[in-house]
């Protein structure tokens, strides 16, 4: 008898979800090893006891989403992962349109919940052009003059940050002929942007709608899953405005439950599809089940 080889990675992180007539499909392009120490406001310990409790890795993993927006004459992309900057682990996007049968320049708009480089690390390649040829680039204005102001870039307090404002600049820089400024209203017909900040001062997601359904697909409101939804006073080490994050997590998270919307995240555990219900301890998330029909 021949034995097959044992398998030692999943598929490709792809699952689509239908929004009225327009199909969302989440790709996951990898996850890391993060720490207890990057949260704020809550003691490593109590973090690590949670995680146990709730049976999670530690230390916690992170997973890092993007996604795609399909209609009969439209591809949009949302944010677009790691590209190169965080290693061989991430950066999974190309592969997974590929795997959709979508090459960049089918891609006619990229929405950005924020610059950050594990939402913009694949919009540019090493050389620092376009991955996207013809895509417009739509952000909040506040993300982008932040990262785009050299007192930005002084300020930056390490190597590794001084990293993320040059990556944002290149971004920036690499789509400047063909970038939507926005405060709030629609990026494309039936896309709208919703301001988030805190994370970042123009951080924000993105409400899809189609008929009867919606989605928000929040970006960075959560980071751990198993913390925050609970302890949605845990902010994040570098959110910009640790404040302002909380107050806008805390918006967010009751919007969501008391319209019993249906969201999505960038550091959602794959494939990040589900609804927030209150609970006795802050939120829970209940994830979507899957089913093998759109």
């Amino acid at each position: 008898m021949t034995q097959t080889a044992r398998p030692t990675h999943q598929a490709p992180g792809i699952h689509h979800k239908a929004v009225g007539d327009l199909i969302v499909t989440a790709l996951n392009d990898g996850m890391f090893e993060g720490s207890f120490a990057m949260l704020a406001g809550l003691e490593s310990g109590t973090a690590e006891q949670m995680h146990r409790a709730r049976f999670r890795a530690i230390p916690p993993r992170l997973a890092v989403n993007s996604f795609l927006v399909q209609s009969a004459d439209r591809t949009i992309l949302v944010d677009s992962g790691c590209g190169g900057v965080f290693g061989p682990g991430l950066g999974k996007l190309a592969g997974n349109l590929a795997a959709l049968g979508i090459e960049p320049k089918d891609v006619d708009t990229v929405l950005c919940t924020h610059l950050h480089p594990d939402h913009v690390g694949g919009l540019v390649d090493a050389a620092g052009k376009a991955v996207f040829p013809n895509a417009v680039l739509a952000v909040h204005a506040d993300d982008h003059i932040f990262w785009g102001d050299d007192a930005t870039l002084a300020g930056a307090a390490s190597d590794d940050m001084k990293g993320y404002v040059a990556l944002a600049r290149s971004t920036i820089a690499a789509y400047a002929d063909r970038t939507t400024l926005l405060t709030g209203g629609e990026a494309v017909p039936g896309i709208s942007i919703v301001p988030a900040p805190g994370h970042t001062p123009g951080h924000s997601g993105w409400m899809i709608a189609s008929g009867d359904a919606a989605l928000l697909i929040w970006g960075d409101i959560v980071h751990m899953p198993g913390i925050q939804f609970a302890r949605p006073d845990a902010g994040m080490g570098f959110d910009i405005d640790g404040a302002q994050a909380i107050a806008t997590r805390r918006r967010i998270m009751d919007m969501v439950a008391t319209d019993r919307l249906t969201v999505a995240g960038m550091h959602l555990d794959f494939p990040c599809f589900g609804h927030v219900a209150k609970a006795s301890e802050g939120y829970a998330f209940v994830p979507d089940v899957w089913t093998p029909t759109l």
